[in-house]
């Protein structure tokens, strides 16, 4: 065999050579790619779960053992030190037990009675003199106008008492005290409907809450909750005052304490569209009460008490508003009385809130707001707390005046 043959045989020796290497190298991939669809084939997609996250089922496991979570990643593996899986538990957000309405109004009546209130002194002024005179009267009189209950009211009582003495000859302070009582309490009015419509009869109870800004209004929507809750109402509360960044959170935050939610908008965001998607929720979620809180007005702004009409009226295309509380500062006097009348033509005031009647209250709002609209005072503010909100009583509320301070 000559150089020439001798070189054609070896190359194509290398050739053959690298001819079956090729073909042995495919034959081992094919089966790889089929042995990996038969395992996608016989082991269907899990969802994927958050990393580092315990599997919701505890007897799935990657082994088949039951009782054992799937091993997290090996980063995490590497950090096992640092972090106890088997240990980590979702938050749990503490939901406080509101106080029951019962033990609020015998705190009402402590502090009514613990307060410096013009009221109150004058009718202890009246039953507290050894002898009744016309001087007596005059004072007593004076007082009673000067706690804004109002020169109608106070002259009736006057009148009423003075016959009533006279003719029964009081001669002692009991006796004073006991016709006094009847007297106050008429004129506060037990008659009037004091009940919150917030009963869930085919829809849910829809209550909107009005009124001035800085009476306190968003504070006492967030007491109210806390005053239903109570009571073992389901509640959602809406933030439709969109015009005060802080409001939302505000209402928010005292939702949140008593398990409540809050449907809110942007800042600046149409009030009436809130109030609408609270109500839609609220149906949604088969509640029984809606509260709806609105922007603070002025009741000699024209253009904002429309707007709250329109409030009212969106809200209505959906579920009626059985329930439209006025927040008012006692403290206020005549002030608050003309805002009342403002807003019970625009949107139909069914109840009233008096908010700041402890301390330096005068007290005879409450008589002279109720003679004036006709509208009776349902709840009553009586300090900072937040248990601090009392359905009113008028029995209550007149024997915390006639009761001196310890």
């Amino acid at each position: 065999m000559d150089g020439t043959t001798l070189w054609l045989v070896i190359g194509g020796m290398i050739l053959a050579a690298f001819v079956v290497g090729g073909v042995i190298a495919g034959i081992r991939r094919q089966a790889s790619l089929g042995g990996r669809r038969e395992v996608a084939e016989i082991e269907p997609d899990r969802p994927a779960t958050t990393t580092g996250a315990v599997v919701d089922d505890p007897d799935r496991t990657r082994s088949g053992s039951p009782g054992l979570a799937e091993a997290p990643p090996r980063e995490i593996q590497d950090d096992q030190a640092a972090t106890d899986w088997a240990e980590i538990e979702p938050e749990v957000l503490e939901v406080e037990r509101p106080e029951a309405p019962q033990t609020r109004l015998a705190r009402l009546r402590r502090r009514l009675a613990g307060s410096n209130n013009a009221l109150s002194r004058g009718l202890l002024l009246l039953i507290s003199r050894d002898r009744i005179d016309d001087d007596t009267w005059d004072d007593f009189e004076e007082t009673l106008i000067t706690s804004d209950l109002g020169v109608g009211p106070t002259t009736e009582l006057v009148q009423k008492l003075r016959s009533t003495f006279r003719v029964e000859g009081v001669s002692d302070s009991a006796a004073a005290k006991s016709i006094l009582r009847t007297e106050l309490i008429k004129l506060v009015d037990p008659g009037l409907d004091r009940d919150l419509a917030a009963d869930r009869l085919d829809q849910p109870a829809v209550i909107m809450v009005v009124g001035v800004n800085g009476t306190g209004k968003t504070t006492t929507v967030g007491k109210l909750a806390r005053v239903l809750v109570a009571e073992d109402k389901d509640v959602i509360l809406g933030a439709a005052d969109t015009f005060r960044a802080a409001a939302a959170d505000q209402l928010e935050t005292w939702g949140t304490t008593v398990g409540v939610p809050t449907v809110r908008g942007a800042e600046g965001a149409d009030p009436a569209s809130v109030a609408y998607e609270t109500v839609k929720a609220g149906i949604e979620q088969e509640v029984d009460v809606v509260l709806i809180d609105t922007a603070g007005r002025l009741h000699t702004k024209v253009g904002l008490m429309d707007e709250l009409g329109k409030v009212k009226r969106v809200i209505e295309r959906q579920a009626p508003v059985g329930e439209v509380l006025l927040v008012l500062d006692a403290t206020t006097g005549q002030n608050g009385l003309a805002q009342a009348r403002i807003f019970a033509e625009v949107v139909d005031v069914t109840g009233l809130v008096l908010t700041k009647l402890d301390g330096s209250a005068k007290g005879g709002i409450v008589i002279q707001v109720q003679r004036e609209l006709g509208v009776p005072v349902k709840l009553v503010g009586l300090g900072e707390g937040p248990d601090d909100l009392a359905p009113f009583d008028p029995e209550v509320f007149v024997d915390a005046l006639l009761e001196p301070a310890a």
